[in-house]
């Protein structure tokens, strides 16, 4: 077996036994990254099929010893998961046993200052997941300042987004993440002792926008509905409210959980049938998981199990 992964993955106790993986399942883990979730189900028995967009996830996983195996019980894609349908009919997988996904930015991109995802130490403005197309720098120093305010607002829930981006266009060109940081710290007015730094959400906002994931995040779900058989499960762990809403909301509508808009109305029998049943209650880390991996503490887990009703598109 290929060494263990250098990054803890959040809330593995509880997305394994949400998943409940047995020999011989075929699972999907949506966002490979370092692995760690992916490792827990080889190690249960399964197949596992890992989808990233991050060409350094996928070369650092082909190294695995899974991936030689004949046939191999680790198969690789370098693709976003919002494409699992189609990769899934392309390896001759129709349906499987259960999907993971753990959204937004691995710790291991955020611990590397050359990829641009933090502040924390200083490196080109970049933020790309699957390392091409626009980068951070390419949108923050054409976009105009509204455009660049609507970011802030919608992906970063800054409330002070107009100021922000005003301060953003004055300072133009920026390069790196530390400009950028210091940009948004003066115009917020950072002082040393405030628990969160300001430049938090305009960070949060413009990774999410250059890398389009919460558009991403709603084409896995409705991907997952199609791909998971009666009794798969469904388990995401996300890490921000926007994220949570999305996810919060897809599993209720899906279970028909949204159909009556009055308590006094009873709900409605017409309308396709509930495709996902068992829903779980937000699951946050313990104390002692925080106290082992600060990262984890804004994570929370949610978790659903397919029924056997047709998939909503095609219903």
């Amino acid at each position: 077996m290929s060494a263990p992964a250098p990054h803890i993955p959040v809330l593995l106790d509880e997305v394994i036994e949400a998943l409940a993986p047995q020999p011989g399942n075929v699972m999907i883990d949506a966002t490979f990254g370092a692995g760690g979730y992916t490792r827990a189900l080889l190690e249960a028995g399964a197949v596992v099929h890992a989808f990233d967009r991050d060409p350094d996830a996928i070369a650092a996983g082909s190294k695995w010893d899974e991936t030689r195996e004949n046939p191999p019980r680790l198969v690789l894609h370098h693709r976003a998961f919002s494409d699992m349908l189609d990769a899934m009919a392309e390896a001759g997988v129709a349906q499987v046993d259960g999907i993971t996904m753990d959204i937004g930015v691995s710790s291991m991109q955020l611990d590397q200052a050359e990829r641009g995802f933090a502040f924390s130490a200083d490196g080109p403005l970049d933020m790309r997941m699957a390392q091409d197309g626009e980068s951070a720098a390419d949108f923050l120093n054409t976009a105009d300042e509204a455009s660049i305010a609507d970011v802030l607002y919608h992906f970063g829930e800054e409330r002070q987004s107009r100021r922000v981006a005003r301060a953003i266009v004055a300072a133009r060109p920026l390069e790196t993440t530390g400009e950028l940081a210091r940009v948004v710290r003066r115009a917020l007015g950072h002082k040393p002792h405030d628990k969160k730094d300001p430049a938090t959400r305009t960070f949060q906002a413009v990774r999410i926008h250059v890398n389009g994931e919460l558009d991403e995040l709603e084409a896995g779900l409705k991907a997952s509905e199609s791909l998971l058989k009666s009794g798969g499960r469904l388990a995401v762990v996300s890490f921000h409210s926007l994220e949570d809403r999305i996810v919060k909301r897809f599993l209720k509508d899906a279970a028909g959980k949204a159909r009556s808009t009055s308590r006094h109305l009873p709900v409605a029998d017409s309308g396709p049938q509930p495709v996902f049943a068992e829903l779980s209650k937000a699951i946050r880390p313990s104390e002692a998981e925080i106290a082992r991996n600060p990262r984890s503490r804004s994570s929370t887990l949610r978790a659903a199990t397919r029924t056997d009703a047709p998939a909503r598109a095609a219903a």
